[in-house]
C-alpha cells in the first residue's frame, strides 16, 4: 500500500503540507482535490520521487509500476500508434531483446522472449493502443498519422493514451479531461472505472470524480484530510465539519471575550489579581481555532445587457464548412432571450464550428445569418487565451476595453475574478492555464453580452471558479450556447439540449444521462454499417447514419421568426453566392409567410390564458420571495433571542411557516401551469 506519515513539504518559504497522513491500499480509487496552487501536483512529485519531504516519509511498495502523462507534450515523427505502444514499458524492452535474440542466433532466448511475450498480451499490444486512441477521439486509419501532424491538443490526448497503455500498479492523472470532449470524457470514465490498479485522480469535473473514486484527499491550509465517498458524499461531509468548526470557532470566541473581559475588570484588584493571572495563561494556553474559510474567491455576475431584442439571431437554410469540406447543412436555428442551449455530438461532428457560424467568425456557405441591431455576442473559446498579451496585466488588458472606466471600477471587478492586489498588475506571462482562463472570460463577461457562446470554457478552472461560472450563468438574461464536457455545468445551466450528428443540428431526444447510451448506439449502428458495406464502401458525411432528416426543428413557442424589421444583415459568403436558389419555394413565399403568422396568432390567442395564469404566479412568488427576505432579515435580530424578544420570535416563526406553505403551494402550481402551456404549445 502507498502510505505519507506525517508528511511536511515546503516550496520555498512557502509551506504546501505539515502533519501529512495518507494510507492508500491496492485498488482503491482516490480524488485529490483542493484550491489551484494548494499543492496537489507537487504530492503527485513526491509519490514519483520527484521531490523529497522535509519531514516524513512516502512509502511506496517496491516494484509497483507508476504511471503518469509526462508535462512535455509528444513530439517527434513516429506513428502515433508507436508512440501509445511505447507507454507499455516492458513490451519495448521484450522486442528489443527478442531482436537482439535474433540478431544473435539464440534460440533459446527467443523462445522465452517469445513466452514473455504472449503473457504481457505482447501479440495483441497493437489493437489495445489502437482502442485507447478510438476511445480518446481518433478516427480509424489515422493511427500511423505521424506525432507532429497533430495539434496541441490531440497530441495531449497522445501522451494520455500511452499513459494508459502502461500496464501499471499506480495510475496518477493530474487533469485528463483537459482538452477532451465529452464523447472523450464519458470514455474515459468508463476505462478508469475498470481499470484493475490504484488510481489517484486530480479533476475538477465533479461529475468525472463522482462516477470513479470512492475516496477523496482533500488539501486546504496544509493539512491532507482524508473522506470515504464520492465528491458529493465528501462535498456533504466537509460542509457538516466546516459548520461544527464555525460553531466552535464562535463559542470560543466568545470564551476569549469573557476572559479577557474579566481580566480587564480585575486585573489591578489585589483580591482578584491571581485568579486574573491563571485565566491570562489558560488564555496563552488555548489552542486557537481557525474560522471556518468556505468562502469562494470568485464572485462575479453578468451585468445586464444594454437591449434584448427578439430574436438575437437567426440561421436559415445554412450550410457551414471550410473550402470543399462540407461538415453542417440545412440549418435553421433561431436565438430569443432567455435561450439555454447545450450541444452534443460525437468528437469533429461540428458543435465547434456551429459555434463559429454563430458568433460570425465562420461564413456560411449558403444560407443567411441575421442578426438583430443592438446584437452584443461574447464568444469564448480556448484560443482566446492565446490571443492574451504576455506583457501586459489583466488591469491593462481591461483598460483596452474600457478606458472611460476608473482603475478602481476595472479593480474591483478584476477582484471578483481573484485578480485581486498586486495580481491585477502582473504581466501575464507567468500566468497558469486557469488564470488565463479566468482573465479570457472576464473580457468576454465585460463586454455585457446578450448572446454567449461558450466553447469549453471550464478547461483549466478549478471547482470554485466553475461553481461560481455556474451560478452567474444562472442569472445572466441573454441567450446561452455552450459545448462543454462538463456535465455539471450542462445540467445547471441549460434546459435545451441540440444534437450536432451527420451534417445535421436537431434536438436532442433525451436528457444527458440518456446520451452515453445514444453514443453506444450510434456506434453499433456504424460498426454494422461498415461490416455491410465493406472495406471499399463510402458513407458520405461523416456520421451520417443518425442525422435528423431537415435539420433544426422550428420553435414551438408561438415566437414569430419572419420580418427584418429593426435588423441588420449578416449576409451570405460572397464566394457561395452561386450555391443558393434564387427563386422562392414554397417555404419562404409569400403565401407561406402570412399563414405562418396566422398560425402563429392563433396559438397565442389559444394559449393567452396559460401565459396569463403564468405571469400571475411568477409576480406572486416574486411578492413572497421579498416577504421571505424580510423576514429572514428580521429574524437575523440579536435582539429577538433575548428573554424580551421571545414574542416577537414566535410570532415570525410563525409567519415563515405559514410563507413556506404560501411559496410551495405557488410553486407547485407554477409548475403545473408551465407544463400545461408546454402540452398546449406542443399541441
Amino acid at each position: 500500500m502507498l502510505q505519507l506519515r506525517n508528511v511536511e513539504l515546503r516550496r520555498g518559504t512557502r509551506l504546501l503540507l505539515e502533519g501529512a497522513d495518507l494510507t492508500v491500499y491496492p485498488g482503491q480509487k482516490v480524488g485529490l482535490v483542493g484550491a489551484n496552487g494548494c499543492g496537489k501536483s507537487s504530492l503527485f512529485a513526491l509519490i514519483k520521487g520527484e521531490l523529497h519531504p522535509d519531514a516524513g516519509e512516502v512509502l511506496v511498495p517496491a516494484g509497483w509500476e507508476i504511471a503518469h502523462v509526462a508535462q512535455q507534450t509528444p513530439s517527434g515523427d513516429q506513428p502515433a500508434i508507436e508512440l501509445v505502444m511505447d507507454g507499455d514499458r516492458e513490451l519495448r524492452q521484450v522486442e528489443h531483446a527478442l531482436a537482439a535474440a535474433e540478431a544473435a542466433g539464440d534460440g533459446l532466448a527467443q523462445g522465452e522472449l517469445h513466452a514473455r511475450l504472449e503473457a504481457i498480451g505482447g501479440y495483441t499490444a497493437e489493437s489495445r493502443a489502437a482502442r485507447l486512441l478510438h476511445g480518446l477521439g481518433f478516427s480509424p486509419g489515422e493511427e500511423r498519422r505521424p506525432v507532429d501532424s497533430w495539434s496541441g491538443g490531440w497530441r495531449m490526448r497522445l501522451g494520455l493514451a500511452r499513459t494508459l497503455m502502461c500496464r501499471s500498479d499506480l495510475l496518477l492523472l493530474d487533469e485528463p479531461t483537459n482538452h477532451l470532449d465529452l464523447d472523450a470524457v464519458i470514455w474515459l470514465e468508463s476505462w478508469l472505472r475498470a481499470y484493475p490498479g490504484t488510481l489517484i485522480l486530480i479533476s475538477h469535473d465533479r461529475d468525472f470524480l463522482d462516477a470513479i473514486v470512492r475516496q477523496v484527499a482533500h488539501i486546504e491550509q496544509g493539512r491532507l484530510n482524508y473522506y470515504t465517498g464520492n465528491y458529493t458524499a465528501f462535498e456533504a461531509l466537509r460542509a457538516e465539519r466546516l459548520s461544527q468548526r464555525q460553531a466552535a470557532f464562535v463559542r470560543q470566541q466568545q470564551e476569549i471575550a469573557r476572559i479577557q473581559g474579566f481580566v480587564e475588570r480585575f486585573r489591578a484588584k489585589a483580591t482578584k489579581a491571581r485568579q486574573a493571572q491563571s485565566r491570562l495563561k489558560a488564555l496563552e494556553r488555548m489552542e486557537r481555532i481557525a474560522p471556518a474559510h468556505v468562502d469562494s474567491p470568485f464572485h462575479f455576475a453578468f451585468r445586464a445587457p444594454p437591449s434584448l431584442p427578439r430574436p438575437l439571431l437567426v440561421l436559415e437554410g445554412g450550410r457551414a464548412g471550410y473550402g470543399e469540406r462540407l461538415v453542417l447543412d440545412r440549418i435553421k436555428l433561431d436565438l430569443v432571450p432567455g435561450d439555454r442551449i447545450g450541444l452534443l455530438g460525437p468528437n469533429g461532428a461540428g458543435k465547434s464550428t456551429l459555434i463559429k457560424v454563430l458568433a460570425g467568425r465562420l461564413p456560411l456557405l449558403a444560407g443567411e445569418w441575421r442578426q438583430a441591431q443592438g446584437l452584443r455576442i461574447g464568444y469564448f473559446a480556448q484560443h482566446q487565451m492565446d490571443q492574451l498579451r504576455p506583457d501586459e496585466s489583466p488591469l491593462k488588458h481591461l483598460q483596452r476595453l474600457a478606458p472611460e472606466a476608473t482603475e478602481q471600477v476595472l479593480r474591483d471587478y478584476l477582484g471578483g475574478f481573484d485578480f485581486a492586489g498586486d495580481k491585477a498588475l502582473e504581466p501575464v506571462a507567468p500566468f497558469s492555464g486557469g488564470e488565463k482562463a479566468r482573465l479570457a472570460l472576464a473580457l468576454v463577461i465585460w463586454g455585457r453580452p446578450n448572446l454567449l457562446l461558450l466553447d469549453e470554457p471550464t478547461n483549466h478552472l478549478d471547482l470554485e471558479m466553475r461553481e461560481a461560472l455556474s451560478e452567474a450563468l444562472q442569472d445572466y438574461e441573454g441567450a446561452l450556447v455552450v459545448v462543454s464536457h462538463d456535465r455539471h455545468l450542462l445540467r445547471v445551466t441549460v434546459d435545451q439540449l441540440l444534437l450536432v450528428d451527420g451534417g445535421r443540428v436537431a434536438p436532442f431526444d433525451g436528457d444527458l444521462d440518456e446520451y452515453p447510451a445514444w453514443l453506444l448506439r450510434r456506434q453499433s449502428r456504424l460498426e454494422q454499417a461498415a461490416a455491410e458495406v465493406g472495406p471499399g464502401g463510402n458513407g458520405g458525411m461523416a456520421g451520417g447514419a443518425d442525422g435528423k432528416a431537415g435539420g433544426m426543428m422550428g420553435r414551438t413557442t408561438g415566437e414569430a421568426t419572419g420580418g427584418t424589421s429593426g435588423w441588420t444583415s449578416g449576409g451570405t459568403s460572397p464566394r457561395s453566392a452561386d450555391l443558393q436558389t434564387p427563386a422562392a419555394t414554397p417555404d419562404n413565399s409569400a403565401a407561406a409567410r402570412k399563414d405562418q403568422r396566422r398560425m402563429e396568432a392563433e396559438e397565442r390567442k389559444r394559449t393567452q390564458p396559460l401565459r396569463q395564469r403564468l405571469q400571475k404566479l411568477e409576480a406572486q412568488l416574486d411578492r413572497l420571495a421579498a416577504h421571505r427576505a424580510t423576514l429572514e432579515a428580521e429574524l437575523a435580530a440579536p435582539a429577538l433571542y433575548e428573554a424580551e424578544g421571545k414574542p416577537r420570535l414566535l410570532k415570525l416563526l410563525a409567519d415563515k411557516q405559514q410563507l413556506d406553505a404560501e411559496q410551495e403551494a405557488a410553486e407547485t402550481a407554477w409548475l403545473e401551469a408551465s407544463e400545461a402551456l408546454e402540452i398546449a404549445s406542443s399541441g
